[in-house]
């Protein structure tokens, strides 16, 4: 199964997927945190914040479930606000099912802008500043298509004001993900093993 990579700058991201036990513990609760609220608004309740208690227990199981997803997700946070914006990359088997899903989508997620990325080529960015919903967070998807399966990332900002502001930065981390495929030595007709001698 293919695994993703990217090359986030150290200096506006920190890393969710791979932090473990006490390592990102407050990064991972402000991504988490900051979702939850983007769910209780989508359904609702705009009084209240995402449950702190939800928050903590969700950022410990989290990290596992990345690692079991082995590279296929990841998951970074902005350094200098954690709770401003989350960015997911992942990688999904071009199913059937899963394009019937996405040629199914709202008509305003049509309109989108060619994105290119020297590593997946040219796919489509759709930025959504000001989603129709008040209660829809603005957001930035961007996709390809490899043939054998879609690369996406996706971020959330938390306030419409401040997602200009960011949208460049995010548009360099899209640029750096890149699909890796994991090569056991032997199947491939391009590694040439030499054992040693005697």
């Amino acid at each position: 199964m293919p695994r993703l990579q990217a090359d986030a700058d150290a200096t506006r991201w920190v890393p969710v997927t791979d932090s473990l036990g006490l390592r990102g513990r407050r990064h991972r609760k402000a991504a988490i945190r900051m979702l939850l609220t983007q769910v209780n608004r989508a359904t609702g309740a705009t009084d209240r914040q995402g449950n702190g208690v939800a928050a903590w227990a969700m950022s410990q199981v989290a990290p596992f479930l990345m690692r079991k997803a082995a590279g296929r997700v990841l998951v970074w946070v902005w350094k200098s606000d954690p709770d401003m914006l989350v960015v997911m990359a992942q990688v999904q088997e071009a199913t059937s099912q899963l394009r019937a899903a996405r040629a199914s989508m709202p008509m305003e997620y049509d309109d989108t802008e060619s994105f290119r990325n020297p590593y997946l080529g040219v796919g489509e960015k759709l930025a959504m500043a000001l989603p129709s919903d008040p209660r829809t967070p603005p957001f930035a998807t961007y996709t390809w298509d490899t043939g054998t399966h879609f690369v996406t990332v996706t971020a959330v900002c938390a306030e419409r004001t401040t997602f200009g502001t960011v949208i460049a930065a995010v548009d360099d981390l899209a640029r750096t993900v890149r699909v890796v495929d994991e090569v056991t030595l032997g199947e491939s007709p391009t590694v040439l093993r030499i054992d040693p001698t005697p």
